[in-house]
């Protein structure tokens, strides 16, 4: 469609915001998709370019419009990492179409070395979570909840947990462009292909809606702020990702820190991990149950 680029050149009686955006980021959508970009990203750039479009309100797209916007954002409260993503999916959308003089500059922060601990997830408020969601008959998010747990996979990559996967203890998981190796537990593997023969799920995604859908980010995010009243859990700590720094925190107490992994690896495994975010090969002396390395095999 690059023939077409000259005709939406900005020029203000031409970008209605109703019409042109709509159009536009129907194209958008389509190049990110080819892009291979994850459902999640796409929702989320195609989300940011459609409220700013809806904030418009018919007003042409101009550069002050673009810096207006960034300042309600801002007057409107939300926090910095928040706006952060909002500009960055209209950036890459004024990027693509052709309005690079219409990006906006991110807001400047400073890197944190630490979590605060409001926002840390215990093994305690964990357990909680899991015992809520089993005692509300949500077996399906309680099992969800224990994978991303136990494996520190991500939400955007649950559509690989299948009942092949499972089998063969690993998914590998094609993403971005990157291909990486997420290993799955004994303990896990043993109530994943239960629950798939619970639900008649000889192959494909094991995690799935009633109507035999994958499960979206939104699904899952919502269900999980579901279950926080009856778990006793702030809200603000439960969220999908605060489980993978969960599993970080346990993996690396428990194998190890940074500097010592080459010599950890080089002596038990004779080759580094797969994956960062993955526990090692079950090869290793003992085997890694999601917490901690245990002495007996699953």
């Amino acid at each position: 469609w690059l023939w077409l680029r000259p005709i939406w050149q900005p020029r203000a009686w031409a970008l209605r915001a109703s019409s042109m955006l709509i159009i536009l980021s129907a194209i958008f959508a389509r190049h990110l998709r080819q892009a291979e970009r994850s459902p999640g990203t796409i929702e989320n750039y195609l989300r940011h370019v459609r409220t700013f479009a809806a904030w418009l309100a018919g007003k042409p797209v101009t550069e002050e419009a673009a810096a207006a916007w960034k300042k309600h954002l801002l007057d409107k409260g939300y926090c910095p990492n928040t706006i952060n993503a909002m500009l960055v999916g209209l950036n890459r959308f004024f990027d693509f179409v052709g309005w690079k003089k219409y990006q906006v500059k991110a807001l400047r922060l400073q890197r944190r070395l630490f979590r605060e601990d409001s926002r840390e997830l215990t093994r305690a408020e964990y357990d909680r979570l899991i015992a809520a969601a089993r005692a509300m008959g949500r077996d399906r998010l309680a099992l969800l909840m224990e994978a991303i747990c136990a494996t520190g996979i991500r939400v955007s990559e649950v559509p690989y947990l299948t009942v092949e996967a499972v089998e063969r203890g690993k998914a590998e998981i094609s993403l971005k462009g990157k291909i990486r190796t997420i290993l799955i537990p004994g303990k896990l593997r043993k109530k994943l292909l239960k629950f798939a023969r619970k639900n008649k799920t000889a192959s494909g995604e094991i995690f799935l809606t009633r109507s035999g859908k994958g499960l979206s980010r939104k699904q899952i995010w919502a269900e999980m702020k579901a279950i926080c009243a009856a778990a006793r859990v702030a809200p603000s700590k439960v969220f999908p990702h605060n489980l993978r720094h969960l599993f970080a925190r346990t993996f690396y107490g428990s194998a190890g820190t940074w500097p010592s992994w080459p010599i950890f690896w080089a002596t038990a495994a004779s080759k580094p991990p797969a994956s960062t975010s993955s526990p090692p090969e079950p090869s290793m002396q003992g085997r890694w149950n999601g917490w901690g390395w245990s002495d007996k095999t699953n």
